[in-house]
């Protein structure tokens, strides 16, 4: 089978032929239909990512057909719709990952190939609503978004929520789900084109932070319950200012690095939360999928591509003037 792995060669993805995976003991594999991509694999590809490892399958994002069953895996789920979750081990405490949690994709072959090797309890039934291309985009973006919007976010309806850098993945499936929610939903970019496209798909109104003075318009709104956040960086001191009293913030990442100094007393005076999140468990992924389902909701997609063009794929991506998730037609 075809796979994209990680290599020391001067272009570190390379296209592999390699032997399709034997199925074990509670495993399945499962034939890809489409994959998509993420900024995690981007990082690895230019060496910035911890615990890297050479010759392994990148990809964390995919979708398919269940193509073998191993011993102790009923046949019911032979030739099943599937999308795959990319926890391993996290653990049985619901808060927190444990120190064994991997993502698919690294150090584990994840799903940039023909086929990939995964536990059956990884499996959860593809949404009828959503075509490969979007059943793909879901898996490591949605359930991050998922955890940070309503675990940590805690956005329900009418609650004021403002999502910064929405030009990201991640922010995207925050958008979406907290606009699902019923949530009044605002939105930071440095590009008005894509403020725009988010107020077509339902938010109130949107701030370029290239603007000077972006924060006294967007403290006309009256202030947010929750403001969701993937840089980090002296921004933090900006959504400190613009909070309701018990209002929480949270961050995905920290693109922007730390904040040189941090409003503390500003943050306590209005007991003002600020939450790190990454992933989700388990159970909040067949939560997403549920609240997907439930609210029909359609991942934005920026391109799909043909898996042979992957590696351009990637250069895309980096260059971060797309708008939507980045996926490969494998099979």
């Amino acid at each position: 089978m075809k796979s994209l792995k990680i290599t020391n060669q001067q272009e570190p993805l390379q296209f592999v032929t390699v032997e399709k995976p034997t199925v074990g003991p509670n495993q399945v594999l499962v034939q890809l239909k489409a994959a998509a991509l993420n900024r995690r694999d981007q990082w690895i590809r230019e060496g910035k990512y911890p615990g890297i490892q050479m010759d392994v399958t990148l990809g964390s994002d995919g979708a398919g057909l269940v193509a073998e069953v191993g011993a102790g895996v009923s046949e019911n789920w032979l030739n099943r719709e599937v999308i795959i979750n990319p926890n391993i081990n996290w653990g049985s405490n619901p808060t927190v990952q444990s120190v064994d949690y991997t993502i698919l994709g690294m150090p584990t072959d994840g799903t940039l190939a023909e086929y990939v090797l995964v536990d059956a309890d990884r499996l959860v039934e593809k949404p009828a609503h959503l075509n490969w291309e979007e059943a793909a985009a879901l898996p490591l973006g949605g359930l991050t978004a998922f955890r940070a919007t309503f675990h940590h976010g805690q956005v329900s309806q009418d609650k004021n929520v403002l999502i910064s850098g929405v030009g990201g993945g991640v922010a995207q499936f925050t958008f979406l789900y907290a606009v699902a929610a019923g949530a009044n939903v605002y939105v930071t970019s440095g590009q008005d084109e894509k403020i725009a496209h988010c107020e077509k798909l339902g938010a109130k109104g949107g701030f370029n932070y290239k603007t000077e003075g972006w924060q006294k318009t967007a403290k006309a709104v009256g202030g947010f319950h929750t403001v969701i956040d993937s840089a980090g960086g002296n921004q933090i001191n900006d959504f400190i200012k613009l909070m309701k009293p018990a209002g929480r913030i949270v961050f995905y990442g920290a693109t922007n690095g730390m904040p040189e100094k941090l409003d503390v007393f500003r943050m306590f005076w209005n007991q003002i939360t600020l939450q790190g999140a990454t992933m989700g468990n388990d159970n909040e992924f067949t939560e997403m999928i549920s609240f997907i389902n439930q609210h029909k909701i359609h991942p934005i997609i920026d391109s799909v591509r043909p898996f042979d063009e992957a590696i351009s794929a990637f250069d895309a991506m980096k260059s971060g003037r797309g708008f939507g998730k980045l996926v490969l037609v494998v099979g």
